[in-house]
């Protein structure tokens, strides 16, 4: 009969941010079991810059700060993302690096 075999890889995607401090994959944020909504900072989706990631499965965004309205942010969303969307930042002092 037809034999068929699956083979998957899992890579850690690049989250695109540079700063002082090291990079980390996104594998990193994914991480956290529990999020401390606390200490999150809330982020509107307010437009769509494109896909990035090995897969496409990342998709860079610019947020504009809930608290502050006057700043804007690049971040790169793992899954599915749309304009309007909230997004709870644990942090909000770095940008990712923009798509080329």
């Amino acid at each position: 009969g037809l034999q068929t075999q699956f083979f998957f890889f899992f890579f850690q995607a690049e989250d695109g941010i540079r700063d002082a401090q090291e990079s980390r994959g996104l594998g990193d944020v994914y991480k956290r079991q529990i999020m401390d909504t606390e200490q999150a900072t809330y982020a509107q989706v307010i437009e769509i810059i494109g896909k990035t990631g090995s897969r496409g499965g990342v998709t860079q965004v610019r947020v504009q700060l809930m608290h502050d309205t006057t700043r804007t942010l690049l971040r790169n969303v793992k899954g599915p993302v749309k304009k309007g969307d909230v997004l709870a930042l644990m942090e909000c002092e770095r940008e990712a690096r923009r798509l080329r």
